[in-house]
């Protein structure tokens, strides 16, 4: 029996959508010591829910209102916000989302249909990554996972309250993620080489 096409693009377009809007970076001096940190800030569009999950550093607002023009979202329009952990790097700009509600969800919780938490404590004890299920299984990490380099090399973030259960946190993230969202680098897959396409939803071209 042939599938309707129609329904198809019905069920696509009921997925949710993630769009990068400013990938996270670090910088470190010559003895590694961090000089300058800014999260990723990423979208969630699922239904009538425009989410946000971290938001940046202070200083950065002009990236992420031309980010969001770019997809003809006003800063308004979003109604949830998200941060992975309360480190100011990721939560600087909450202020320009000022009609959205502040989520502190529970390890489990779904937040939209498709969209969900999970607790991933050791950067910090409140660390918590945002799991999407758009066709593929995108992790949006924060700290837990800030950099492809902690992934290629399968160590935690170096800055940590809890070495082993930061080590069990990247794992878990590994175990179920196609496309990562890293706190300080791009997306990138991991099952596959191939660079992640910005801008525009993730994990399309997958």
């Amino acid at each position: 029996m042939k599938s309707d096409p129609e329904s198809e693009l019905e069920s696509e377009l009921k997925m949710p959508s993630v769009f990068v809007l400013k990938p996270g970076s670090i910088k470190r001096d010559e003895c590694g010591r961090i000089l300058d940190a800014r999260s990723s800030v990423s979208l969630i569009i699922r239904g009538g829910h425009k989410i946000i999950v971290d938001s940046g550093l202070v200083g950065e607002e002009g990236d992420i209102r031309r980010a969001l023009e770019g997809l003809k979202v006003e800063p308004e329009e979003v109604d949830l916000l998200v941060n992975t952990h309360s480190h100011p790097d990721h939560c600087g700009n909450n202020c320009l989302f000022s009609m959205a509600k502040v989520l502190v969800p529970k390890d489990g919780e779904t937040i939209s249909p498709g969209v969900r938490v999970m607790a991933t404590p050791g950067h910090s004890m409140d660390s918590i990554s945002v799991v999407v299920e758009a066709g593929l299984t995108i992790v949006i990490a924060g700290d837990a996972l800030p950099t492809v380099g902690n992934f290629l090399k399968m160590v935690p973030p170096a800055l940590h309250t809890d070495r082993a259960m930061a080590e069990a946190s990247l794992k878990k993230i590994l175990e179920i993620a196609d496309l990562v969202v890293p706190g300080h680098d791009f997306p990138f897959y991991v099952h596959k080489a191939a660079d992640v396409s910005l801008p525009g939803p993730i994990g399309y071209d997958y």
